[in-house]
């Protein structure tokens, strides 16, 4: 019987070995190298890519209603200033590249905002700085993304604007399920930010940041998002 048992064991350590050694190389295409992510994406009528998978189901939506790639682009980035804004918003810069297929032209779009016009070098002398500082107000420029959006619409976007916004509106308003590397990131900056103005208003609206997995809400963008598409 300890004969019986003890070559179960060595046929279950061995599998369970051979289990690690084919899910250890880590990619499912063959290459030659370990780790070289996926397999590439192929597709005949469009795709969509970003790094929040509820934003790019959005921007393929968009593309099935006709939309443009600029317009599915303008959804995408809309949204992931909801699901991401710790990389992502309306408050920062944009910067686009656009291939025209049919008169075989690249366009390119800087849409950084300048500094404020009254932040001048008497300021930062009088209040003791000798360079920006990292975080808060003062290092952040007029922001670019509303005028961006709206210079690339007006050249390339088929649906209206408003039509655009419609989804993400909706998630601000309904909530979405916050992922792992957002909520990481809030937890991480909760207490450098917490003392600005508004903060704890929408992102501790609970008393604390939003946890991984977590209904998080942002209805005051979603108005924003409506007054804009109004304009």
């Amino acid at each position: 019987m300890h004969n019986i048992f003890q070559k179960y064991y060595n046929y279950v350590i061995f599998f369970f070995l051979g289990l690690i050694s084919m899910s250890s190389h880590g990619f499912d295409r063959v290459t030659g190298e370990n780790f070289t992510s996926r397999s590439e994406v192929i597709a005949a009528h469009g795709m969509v890519a970003s790094s929040h998978p509820l934003a790019t189901q959005i921007g393929l939506e968009i593309l099935k209603q006709g939309g443009s790639a600029v317009d599915a682009a303008i959804a995408v980035n809309a949204a992931l200033g909801l699901m991401e804004p710790t990389g992502n918003g309306i408050g920062g810069d944009l910067f686009a590249i656009v291939w025209d297929a049919k008169t075989r032209k690249l366009y390119g779009l800087n849409a950084s905002g300048p500094a404020p016009e009254k932040l001048s070098l008497e300021y930062f002398q009088n209040n003791n700085l000798s360079e920006y500082p990292e975080f808060g107000p003062l290092p952040v420029t007029v922001p670019g993304v509303v005028a961006g959006w709206s210079e690339l619409h007006s050249k390339f976007g088929k649906l209206p604007i408003k039509h655009l916004f419609k989804p993400t509106i909706k998630y601000a308003k309904d909530g979405f399920p916050v992922t792992e590397t957002i909520a990481y990131y809030f937890e991480l900056n909760k207490q450098r930010f917490q003392d600005y103005p508004n903060f704890k208003e929408v992102w501790m609206a609970n008393g604390d940041v939003p946890k991984t997995g977590e209904i998080f809400k942002n209805p005051a963008l979603g108005r924003t998002l409506e007054i804009l598409s109004e304009q």
